[in-house]
C-alpha cells in the first residue's frame, strides 16, 4: 500500500475550537512516521489542477476559492479558511487522485491522508468542514482515464451530501454510504437511489444512533458487499471517515477501531476481486480514536481478509432495521 501524506495538511487552520483541527493533521504525521519507519512506501501529494476540479465543481465555485487564497473567511457556518487553506485543499484532492492513479496503474492500493476532508461539498459550495470533494475529483478523474465503473463506499458517520448528488444520475459511478440518521446533513434516506440512468446506484444505509460493529457488519455483509461483488468497479474509493467510533464526540455511534478495520478489510477484499482500491480520509474527530481506526485500516488494507460473518454476535437490531428498509426501496436494482 502506497500512503501519501505530508506535513502541509497542518497547514488548514480553523478557529480555536473547532472539530476539524490541525492536531487531526499530527495524527496522520504520526501515523505515517511509523508506516515509514517498518518500511511502508510513501509519497508528496501534488496539487489537484483546475481541469480535475472542473469535473465535479462549477467554473463559479473554482474562481470563488481562488479568489481567498491567502485570505481567512468563513464559507459557511462549519467551514472556514486560513490564508494557506486553498493550497491545502488542491493538495488534497491532488492526493485523492494520485491515490486513484496509483491504484489503477499499479493494482497496488493506496491510501491519501487528507485535511480538510471532502464529502459535503457540493458542486456549487463548500459545506461541512469540507472545500473540494476529494473522492468525487478522484472518481471523475478514474472515468477520464478509462475506468468503466468506479465505485464509492463512504464509511464516514455523515452521509456525503455531496458526493451522492454529483454521481446521482450516473449509472457508472456507485455511491455506497452508511451513516448515522436521521443527523447532519439530513440526506442519506434509504429512498434516495439515484435518477434517470443512474437509479439504483446510490445505495443509502441509514443507521440509528447508536450502532454498534455488529450492526456495522450486518449492513456490509448483506448490501454493501454484495452490490460491490454485483457491480464489479474497475476502482472502489473509500471515504474512510472514522467519526462512527464510539469515543467521537460529534456523532452517537459505537463503533470500535477494531470493527472499523474489519470493515476496511471486508470493503478490500470485494475490491481486488475486481479491480483497485484506493482510500482517502474524511472525518474523525477524536485524536486517540482516529490515531487507532487508521492503524487497524492500514492492517486490513494489507491483509484484505476475506469476510467471515463469524464476527457477527449480536442480535444487531439497528442493523436489522437498516437492512429491511434498504431491500424494501434496492430489491428492484440488486440481489439482497
Amino acid at each position: 500500500m502506497l500512503l501519501i501524506c505530508s506535513p502541509r495538511f497542518e497547514e488548514h487552520v480553523t478557529p480555536p475550537g473547532h472539530p476539524e483541527r490541525l492536531e487531526r493533521a499530527h495524527v496522520f504525521k504520526h501515523v505515517a512516521a511509523r508506516w515509514i519507519k517498518a518500511g511502508g512506501p510513501s509519497a508528496a501529494p501534488r496539487a489537484a489542477t483546475r481541469e480535475e476540479l472542473a469535473r465535479v465543481h462549477d467554473a463559479a465555485y473554482l474562481d470563488t476559492i481562488a479568489a481567498i487564497a491567502g485570505k481567512a473567511v468563513m464559507l459557511d457556518a462549519d467551514t472556514y479558511t486560513s490564508p494557506e487553506s486553498v493550497e491545502v485543499a488542491d493538495l488534497a484532492a491532488g492526493a485523492a487522485v494520485q491515490a486513484a492513479e496509483h491504484a489503477l496503474s499499479s493494482g497496488e492500493a493506496a491510501f491519501a491522508l487528507v485535511r480538510p476532508p471532502g464529502h459535503h461539498a457540493e458542486r456549487d459550495r463548500a459545506m461541512g468542514f469540507c472545500i473540494y470533494n476529494n473522492v468525487a475529483v478522484a472518481a471523475a478523474a478514474a472515468r477520464a482515464a478509462g475506468a468503466a465503473r468506479v465505485a464509492i463506499v463512504d464509511i464516514d458517520v455523515h452521509h456525503g451530501n455531496g458526493t451522492q448528488w454529483m454521481f446521482y444520475g450516473d449509472p457508472a459511478v456507485l455511491y455506497i454510504s452508511s451513516h448515522q440518521y436521521p443527523f447532519y446533513p439530513g440526506t442519506g434516506a434509504a429512498n434516495e437511489v439515484g435518477t434517470g440512468t443512474g437509479e439504483g446506484f446510490t445505495v443509502n444505509i441509514p443507521l440509528e444512533a447508536g450502532a454498534r460493529d455488529d450492526d456495522y457488519q450486518l449492513v456490509y455483509s448483506t448490501i454493501a458487499l454484495p452490490v460491490l461483488d454485483q457491480f464489479r468497479p474497475d476502482l472502489t474509493l473509500v471515504s474512510a471517515g472514522y467519526d462512527a467510533h464510539e469515543l467521537d464526540p460529534l456523532a452517537s455511534m459505537r463503533m470500535s477501531a477494531e470493527g472499523y478495520g474489519r470493515i476496511v478489510g471486508a470493503i478490500a477484499s470485494a475490491a481486488r476481486a475486481h479491480g483497485a482500491l484506493a482510500l482517502v480520509t474524511e472525518g474523525g474527530y477524536d485524536l486517540g480514536a482516529l490515531d487507532g481506526c487508521l492503524e487497524a485500516s492500514f492492517a486490513a488494507v494489507k491483509s484484505a481478509a476475506t469476510w467471515s460473518r463469524a464476527h457477527l454476535s449480536d442480535p444487531a437490531p439497528r442493523g436489522q432495521r437498516a437492512l429491511a428498509a434498504v431491500r424494501a426501496v434496492q430489491a428492484g436494482f440488486w440481489r439482497l
